[in-house]
Order: structure tokens, then C-alpha cells, then sequence
């Protein structure tokens, strides 16, 4: 897996990811929607850990730089 996934767009994921999960945990939905924010929280979280995202690889899209590659 090449990483698709650059610095901003993997500092922006991890921000958004967290803010859902926190938003999901703290109650600020009534399930069932507390459980799916937190379950894109976690896959935002995921795909700007791993630095690789599926729907990225599978549109072409790469927002790595040069020097991330």
C-alpha cells in the first residue's frame, strides 16, 4: 500500500476523527448515531494513521507530496 494520504489532509482526519469520537462517547447524539459517529471517528483515525486511504486508491486521488512518498 502507497500511502494517498499527505500531511494536511492526515492532520484534518485526525482532528475530525477525534472530535467524532469524543462527540459520540460524551452523549452528544442518542444511539444509534452516537455508535456511527463514532465508527467514522475511528475510520478517519485509521485511514490518518496508516497514512492510506481506500477510497483514495480506488479514485486515483494522492494529496502526499513528493517527499511524504
Amino acid at each position: 500500500m502507497k500511502a494517498n494520504v499527505g500531511g494536511i489532509d492526515r492532520i484534518l482526519r485526525l482532528a475530525v476523527g477525534a472530535a467524532a469520537i469524543a462527540f459520540g462517547i460524551l452523549g452528544g447524539l442518542v444511539a444509534p448515531w452516537n455508535y456511527v459517529a463514532m465508527g467514522v471517528g475511528g475510520v478517519l483515525a485509521a485511514t490518518a494513521a496508516m497514512g492510506w486511504c481506500p477510497p483514495y486508491a480506488l479514485l486515483g486521488i494522492n494529496t502526499c507530496s513528493k517527499a511524504d512518498s
